[in-house]
């Protein structure tokens, strides 16, 4: 009964209910960002979709990541500018759910893009006679699909076990979207064996893949150093300088907020620190690669000249 009730109402999320007299500028601030992640990552699948020169590995699992950003921006995002905008708080007990379950999933199958990313700069720099035959259109593909079905698996058992839960006490949030402590801090029921196949999950499917990327750039910059010329370096490591950059962003935002002493700051600033793994990495990733990277430039311009030739 208490868990029908539950369904019943929902759970409130505070969001910055703090923050209410600079609600308007937040809001403003939010959907900024929010259009801006969109449009560049949208972009950036569009170009590899339809320009020929980027039909490689390499833009091949790019294309796949601006297409997560996409999503895991839209996971959050929408409603959080709503919640701003009308004030409605109320989230239901399944919507609530579903939006942690692809919050996660999605952090997941991220982890394993970035590691399939790496795996291919590692193929391209350490082994270049065998990047052809090893990189072929059949491997991306498996690559990409064993790392979208690896996040969304990997959190099903735990999923099933939240679902158990009851909450009998407040249904009040402090947080702008359903987090997985914020669930557990809510529930009167006994979470330890959640906690502990929490760890367990975290460990066998996201630690492995951050290992193995930092594995494949201990490789690559080893190999890099070896090359005598300065100019064959930095033709070598521009290869792979963006890739880095937003391994970096990804793996540093999310260090960031999980090593806060939770102690010691309080829940505001960890609901505005936790913006560094939610919204950063999506908005930074189509500018790092489009700055950065000379052949997503080109065909940028390329697509605009011919826009601007057919209009």
């Amino acid at each position: 009964m208490i868990r029908n009730q539950t369904k019943t109402a929902g759970f409130v999320l505070l969001g910055f209910g703090e923050f209410y007299k600079v609600q308007t500028i937040l809001f403003l601030t939010f959907l900024v960002i929010y259009a801006v992640t969109v449009t560049g990552n949208t972009l950036i699948v569009a170009l590899v979709l339809f320009d020929h020169h980027l039909h490689t590995p390499m833009y091949f699992f790019l294309g796949n990541l601006s297409f997560l950003e996409i999503f895991f921006t839209s996971n959050i995002f929408p409603r959080m500018l709503s919640g701003l905008l009308t004030g409605n708080k109320i989230m239901s007990f399944n919507s609530c759910f579903t939006q942690w379950y692809l919050f996660g999933s999605l952090e997941a199958t991220e982890c394993c893009l970035l590691c399939a990313m790496s795996y291919d700069r590692y193929l391209a720099i350490c082994k270049p006679l065998h990047y052809a035959t090893i990189m072929q259109a059949r491997t991306c593909i498996q690559l990409v699909a064993a790392s979208w079905i690896n996040g969304f698996g990997t959190l099903v058992i735990l999923l099933h076990l939240m679902l158990q839960l009851t909450f009998c006490g407040s249904n009040e949030m402090d947080h702008y979207f359903c987090d997985y402590f914020s669930l557990l801090n809510l529930s009167c029921t006994d979470c330890s064996l959640i906690e502990i196949m929490g760890f367990i999950v975290a460990v066998l499917f996201t630690l492995p893949p951050f290992l193995l990327t930092l594995i494949s750039y201990i490789y690559i910059i080893a190999a890099v150093l070896k090359i005598p010329s300065t100019t064959g370096r930095q033709k070598a490591f521009s290869t792979c300088s963006s890739h880095l950059v937003v391994v970096s962003i990804f793996y540093g935002s999310l260090m960031i907020v999980y090593m806060l002493p939770k102690k010691y700051v309080n829940r505001n600033m960890q609901k505005f620190s936790s913006l560094l793994y939610t919204a950063l990495p999506p908005l930074a990733n189509p500018f790092i690669y489009s700055l950065r990277n000379k052949e997503v430039k080109e065909a940028l311009r390329n697509n605009i000249r011919k826009l601007v030739q057919c209009s």
